[in-house]
């Protein structure tokens, strides 16, 4: 799969969201995209991103085959085709969401950030689904990051936007 800018994560990942917590007003319009892309709570990093970049993303979205379009009233529609394209189930797909909207995440945070969108037994079935992204033969979808020092739990990142950056993996070493 290409790898994503951050404001096609952005985009796919705003997309993802809005289909599980508000499905009346899904597949969404350019504007309804535009909030859920510049949203100031739930988003790590917090993005101000311009209509003229959204409609870019989307078309470049559209042109790999994440994102489909339609026309609804008096505004063009737009929905992602992510779990069919990568052919993933839903939990997978809303836990990619997730890491795209807030970053990387512990199993345990994520179980609870993905709560409205679908309500996990508990964390491992979480690690579960994170198991299977991060072995896929076709190639992994997540990386499991090394443990920071003082924290019990590993995070957890996306590979939707190539490589985690190295200043996410760079862990002192030990006594230092």
């Amino acid at each position: 799969m290409p790898i994503l800018s951050p404001s096609e994560a952005r985009v796919l990942g705003v997309l993802i969201e809005k289909q599980r917590t508000v499905p009346d007003s899904y597949p969404l319009t350019l504007n309804s995209l535009l909030a859920g892309c510049n949203q100031k709570t739930s988003r790590h990093p917090v993005m101000e991103l311009a209509e003229a970049e959204v409609q870019e993303a989307l078309e470049s979205l559209r042109r790999r085959s994440l994102v489909d379009e339609s026309s609804g009233g008096r505004a063009m529609r737009y929905g992602h085709s992510t779990d069919r394209l990568l052919r993933l189930p839903s939990q997978s797909v809303i836990l990619l969401a997730v890491l795209m909207l807030r970053g990387p995440q512990t199993a345990g945070e994520l179980r609870i950030a993905s709560d409205r969108m679908h309500n996990f037994a508990d964390i491992s079935s979480v690690e579960g689904f994170l198991d299977e992204m991060a072995e896929r033969p076709v190639g992994a979808l997540v990386v499991k990051l090394p443990r920071l020092p003082g924290a019990r739990e590993s995070r957890w990142a996306h590979l939707l936007s190539g490589p985690v950056a190295a200043e996410l993996m760079a862990v002192p070493a030990a006594g230092a």
